[in-house]
């Protein structure tokens, strides 16, 4: 990482609020001037015009960057989440947030570490590399080595993001909303509490830890995938310890053979079908980084697990329905079944439901196929992303799908992405039986 990332990081409430408060002054000021000198040329802009112009957008981006946490998040949730929802140009500029997080300045650092562990933390470790080799939005990971000589990860979290959850997510909402960055159409509340819990959750670290240790009894019989082990004495709600694990990025396997490619995302689908039929626990982030490969052992790494959802039955048994019939199109089975999910609560018109219901039958078009699906070959990214855009240019029929399945689908889109990343071929309808039978 570049010393230019390194940014400490607005701990209290008032510092984050007051951070937020300069950008929008920032960006208020730069509107002024953008519409002056657009009435000059004869134009009569829009507020969101003035607003999408390259340098505001800067601006947001690197503001959330350097406050990390839920306002960071937030703008992830939007780039990420939101489909063709958002602007192209907010959207484009706010990816940026999945990689560009700043990280801690040393002395920010260790004081985070002496409050978790006391003056004396460096104790247990042989080692302790102080610049981090991850960072994302929450925390950031550091290389350690123990004094027997076992390497760890070790995922710390930067200071003051617990308590400034909901008011970070309540004050990134307020600003994007005035600026109309947000369509009006769109009701978000509903995804923004939704945001606030699944946050809270995210940033105990006790609880990731949880998590950890369910999938690894979960899986404890399939050899296919690697977990890292815990060092439950060292961790705490802000830090979580963990095994090393030696292993290459997951999208290297795009330069192994085309069984590997195939077998890896393969798996990968089918962990996905278990946790949604039969774990009914779903790690929602499917960010390749998230996942890497050991090619000796040719072994799955699995990391990551505090965006994990707990899937009710009911909703697993319809998203089940909601899939087998879409494999024959069977759409009076597929409506009922998105109306149980609740896609269809709020008051839409025949022709919004035909479209939604397009859409699903669009993304289930790998479990239709007889033979091994070619997501390398695989125009289903580009017509989705096409159909999500048409729906999302006509104002009334924005909609604003339930917070379960925005995640169960930002998973599976994951997969797909991936998969078709790795140019895999891969057989998932008999994955799919395969699975629903054994569930």
């Amino acid at each position: 990482m570049k010393k230019s990332q390194t940014a400490s990081v607005p701990s209290s409430r008032l510092s984050r609020l007051s951070s937020l408060g300069g950008l929008a002054s920032r960006l208020a000021g730069n509107i002024a001037v953008e519409g002056a000198k657009r009435f000059t040329q004869g134009q009569t802009p829009k507020l969101q015009e003035l607003m999408l112009t390259p340098t505001n957008i800067g601006h947001i981006a690197d503001k959330l960057a350097q406050m990390r946490g839920a306002a960071m998040k937030v703008g992830q949730m939007l780039s990420m989440d939101s489909g063709e929802l958002m602007p192209k140009e907010l959207s484009d500029l706010l990816a940026r947030l999945r990689s560009d997080a700043k990280i801690m300045p040393h002395k920010q650092l260790v004081t985070m570490l002496k409050h978790n562990w006391g003056d004396d933390w460096l104790a247990p470790f042989a080692h302790f590399e102080l610049r981090p080799f991850a960072a994302a939005s929450i925390g950031q990971v550091h290389q350690a080595t123990l004094a027997n000589g076992n390497k760890l990860a070790v995922k710390i979290q930067y200071p003051g993001i617990r308590n400034s959850i909901d008011s970070d997510i309540d004050n990134v909402a307020t600003l994007l909303r005035v600026s109309q960055l947000i369509p009006k159409g769109l009701t978000f509340e509903p995804l923004l509490l939704e945001a606030k819990k699944q946050l809270q959750i995210e940033a105990d670290y006790r609880a990731e830890r949880a998590m950890l240790l369910r999938y690894k009894q979960l899986l404890g019989d399939d050899n296919t995938f690697v977990l890292p082990a815990t060092y439950d004495e060292l961790c705490t709600a802000d830090i979580l310890v963990m095994d090393f694990i030696e292993a290459q990025s997951i999208e290297s396997v795009a330069n192994l053979s085309q069984n590997v490619r195939n077998t890896v995302a393969s798996e990968l689908l089918k962990l996905f079908f278990r946790e949604l039929f039969e774990f009914k626990l779903v790690q929602t982030d499917a960010n390749f980084a998230n996942y890497q490969y050991q090619s000796s052992q040719q072994k799955i790494v699995l990391l990551d697990f505090g965006a994990t959802r707990e899937i009710p039955t009911p909703l697993s048994d319809n998203y089940e329905q909601l899939m087998k019939a879409a494999k024959v199109n069977d759409r009076v089975l597929m409506e009922d079944a998105a109306q149980k999910i609740g896609f269809f609560q709020q008051a839409i018109s025949e022709q919004q439901k035909a479209i939604i219901l397009d859409i699903f039958y669009q993304a289930c078009e790998p479990l239709r196929s007889e033979q091994a699906y070619d997501f390398g070959q695989s125009s289903l990214a580009t017509r989705l992303k096409a159909a999500g855009m048409s729906m999302s240019t006509q104002s009334d029929k924005w909609h604003t799908p339930p917070a379960d399945a925005i995640f169960i689908h930002r998973k599976l889109a994951g997969i797909y992405l991936l998969a078709a990343r790795l140019n895999a071929q891969i057989d998932a309808k008999s994955i799919f039986e395969a699975t629903i039978e054994q569930a």
